[in-house]
């Protein structure tokens, strides 16, 4: 199955960099370009691609603001952050606003398009050392709903990195089927995406930050 991908950033360099070396796996399809938050939100409403590969520094609206406004309307889309630098705080907003992670710039070529396959099965994977600022930035949502005996089955095992396909198989249910838990969990928790979800099941003990980082 082909992941579909919309990759957004002002640099055309970048752009033509990500295209270019995207186009050699036949399972990812570059399906258009944004140069800002403002272009991203418009073409991931025309094209409702698997993926958004955001930057988040950018003009007219920034990368944080359009994450946000893609995950409230198009909840099937993952958005990957794409930053310069693992300190910027303008990574855990990005998280905080319904990434599903995030990447450095530098990042291997085969490594980003692992990534970007991933995200779009719906796979939490975070470096320990962004998984241990997370921790620290991101905050447990407030009293949130109680979650069903199957919800917090689907929640351990999204924290622990699996993918859709993978819990599916584990729970002995349908890939949809887990695709309404994993909604569902979002919204009592009150949080926007796998990531903070995740976060949210290292915080109360349910999985360590080990397994959240996929124990890397």
């Amino acid at each position: 199955m082909v992941t579909r991908i919309l990759i957004a950033d002002d640099h055309s360099v970048v752009r033509q960099g990500l295209r270019m070396f995207l186009a050699l796996d036949p399972d990812l399809e570059v399906v258009a370009e944004a140069t800002d938050g403002a272009e991203a939100l418009r073409l991931a409403r025309e094209f409702q691609p698997d993926v958004v590969l955001m930057d988040l520094l950018m003009p007219a609206m920034d990368g944080i603001a359009a994450t946000q406004e893609i995950r409230r309307e198009l909840p099937d889309t993952e958005v990957l952050a794409l930053t310069s630098v693992l300190e910027d705080a303008s990574v855990v907003s990005a998280v905080r606003a319904g990434a599903i992670g995030y990447l450095l710039k530098n990042t291997e070529a085969d490594e980003l398009r692992r990534a970007i396959k991933a995200a779009a099965a719906g796979q939490v994977q975070l470096s320990p050392e962004a998984a241990a600022r997370l921790m620290r930035e991101v905050r447990a949502p407030e009293s949130p709903e109680t979650l069903t005996e199957r919800e917090t089955d689907v929640l351990r095992l999204l924290a622990q990195g699996k993918a859709n396909k993978e819990i599916a198989q584990l729970l002995s249910i349908g890939e949809k089927t887990v695709k309404t838990h994993v909604s569902n969990i979002l919204a009592k928790l009150g949080v926007q995406s796998r990531t903070q979800a995740a976060l949210y099941a290292a915080r109360i003990g349910m999985v360590t930050i080990h397994q959240v980082s996929g124990g890397r």
